[in-house]
């Protein structure tokens, strides 16, 4: 069976992005072939073509991506629970920018017919992320007042427009005005331009000098030490991304004083157990398909764009959540 992939043959820019028809196996023994509708794209997709990530290829070339959703065209032996013509979606798993791809069952999501794959596929990924962030990293509870660092991105958005749902009031930082009015319709209360304001000192403002509760930064090195000084007593910076590189070594005395604590996430940690994976995932996509959160695709490209879409996206080009759509 053939299949069009975006493929590197090294780490590097995207000019390293290759498009290509490949063979792939059928199905062994626990395994389906995906025909993907539609892929999602991701800040870690930019990380791992440029070696900057953990999670890396151990061979080459190496096919990029970590999200799909589409429908189920092939099945090996041993599958339950899975039937040709499923809609699934899948995430944290490389090789995703891709037509067909050759993935172990016990690694997707099952979803309700009446999900969208668009919606899948650009949710999936960044929706566990907000739902594990929100009740594991930290249990936000109404009236809690909360940071949203990169408020207009994928898991920006979903994070403000949950976090307004149970109830707390959401700043986020944004790049632009366009963005702070796009922010301000998806959640969030208060936005702060943060290349026009310190946002550490708008903060205590909004706060009335107490601070926030949470934290939630995927930025990394540009906000970390800034964000320790708007955190409230007992307040948690939550790190799950590290876009401007990585976090310097801190002085746990600063953090002491006030009780703060410092927590990280990684979304694998919570996709490995097939059955948590599921519940969480139809736990998002209840609130998806009943209307309390919108997922903003606002950048498309065929498959053969991915490396235009990098270059958006590392150039914050991007507003919400952009895929990519096979050829």
């Amino acid at each position: 069976m053939q299949s069009k992939v975006i493929q590197i043959d090294q780490v590097g820019g995207p000019e390293e992005m290759k498009y290509r028809n490949i063979s792939i196996s059928e199905p062994g023994i626990g395994q389906v072939i995906i025909k993907h509708e539609n892929i999602g794209l991701n800040y870690i997709d930019i990380m791992q073509r440029s070696g900057k990530h953990p999670i890396s290829f151990k061979e080459f070339p190496a096919t990029l991506g970590m999200e799909g959703a589409g429908t189920i065209e092939a099945i090996g032996e041993g599958v339950n629970g899975f039937k040709l013509g499923d809609k699934v979606s899948h995430c944290m798993n490389i090789g995703a920018y891709a037509e067909r791809m050759l993935i172990d069952a016990n690694k997707l999501i099952l979803l309700n017919q009446n999900t969208s794959l668009e919606i899948a596929a650009a949710a999936t990924l960044q929706g566990l992320t907000a739902q594990y962030l929100l009740h594991e990293s930290w249990s936000l509870r109404p009236g809690q007042i909360v940071l949203v660092h990169a408020a207009a991105g994928g898991v920006g958005l979903i994070l403000s427009q949950w976090a307004k749902h149970i109830g707390a009031t959401v700043i986020g930082t944004v790049g632009s005005e366009e963005k702070a009015e796009y922010a301000k319709r998806n959640g969030c209360d208060y936005t702060i331009l943060y290349s026009q304001e310190n946002f550490a000192d708008k903060v205590k403002e909004i706060t009335d000098g107490l601070g926030v509760h949470v934290i939630y930064d995927a930025i990394g090195k540009d906000t970390f030490s800034k964000g320790l000084t708007c955190l409230r007593e007992r307040g948690r910076i939550v790190c799950y991304g590290f876009a401007s590189g990585p976090i310097e070594p801190i002085d746990i005395t600063q953090i002491r004083s006030f009780s703060g604590s410092i927590a990280t996430g990684a979304l694998l940690t919570y996709t490995k157990n097939a059955i948590e994976r599921q519940k969480n995932a139809d736990h998002l996509f209840t609130l998806i398909n009943s209307g309390v959160l919108k997922i903003n695709i606002n950048q498309k490209y065929s498959l053969d764009e991915a490396g235009l879409a990098h270059k958006d996206l590392a150039e914050r080009k991007t507003i919400g959540s952009s895929i990519l759509t096979p050829n």
